[in-house]
């Protein structure tokens, strides 16, 4: 029997709130465990229902959603939060990125294309376009650099992160490389666990820092 993925939901628009509480429980391998309106309410409960994976607003009423996302890293420093936007163009979704966010959805995305970014998520991925990747990268470019760890990662896992680093989906990198998706998954997991790292930004960013990239 397929595992399902455990989302809470945080958005103050009540009836996108709703159509996705309905979505996901209405969604085989996914269950909605929770439909908040904002961070506060949600910080209370977060212990108790033990998602998966937090699907929150950026703009909140009160606590905005980057403030969330750090809170939530605080508390759990592996909890996948993916943020919720209407624009992908914005300084708020790197700002959420920077602050720990695994990766973001535009709130219009079509309901299989959310469903299989959330199972992306939930495997180690990270949905993010390739303009705001490039920002992420960019700002973490300024750092110093230390030694190259040229033996940290294989070839295949770092022509893999290369692509990674460019916003691409798995299936765009399977693509890319010749291989099945699930080999591209397969070797992301082992990327993050040879970096310490939980999410896309965090790959790229220590890659970096050591030099990889």
């Amino acid at each position: 029997m397929k595992k399902e993925i455990k989302i809470l939901i945080v958005e103050d628009n009540e009836i996108i709130n709703k159509s996705l509480v309905t979505l996901l429980n209405g969604s085989e391998g996914f269950k909605c465990v929770g439909g908040f309106y904002d961070c506060e309410s949600m910080l209370e409960k977060i212990d108790e229902l033990k998602p998966d994976i937090v699907l929150m607003d950026i703009q909140l009423k009160g606590m905005s959603g980057i403030e969330g996302v750090k809170r939530l890293r605080e508390k759990d420093p592996e909890m996948v939060v993916l943020m919720l936007t209407i624009h992908e163009e914005n300084d708020l979704v790197f700002d959420a990125l920077c602050a720990g966010a695994s990766g973001y959805l535009i709130k219009k995305t079509h309901p299989i294309r959310l469903l299989e970014s959330l199972e992306e998520a939930y495997e180690g991925g990270a949905p993010m376009s390739s303009s705001i990747a490039r920002k992420v990268i960019s700002f973490f470019q300024p750092g110093k650099k230390i030694s190259p760890s040229i033996d940290l990662l294989t070839d295949r896992e770092l022509g893999i992160l290369k692509e990674l680093a460019k916003g691409k989906t798995y299936y765009a990198i399977a693509l890319t490389l010749g291989i099945s998706k699930d080999t591209v998954r397969f070797h992301i997991k082992r990327i993050y666990n040879k970096l310490h790292v939980h999410s896309q930004a965090e790959a790229v960013s220590e890659a970096m820092k050591k030099g990889i990239l």
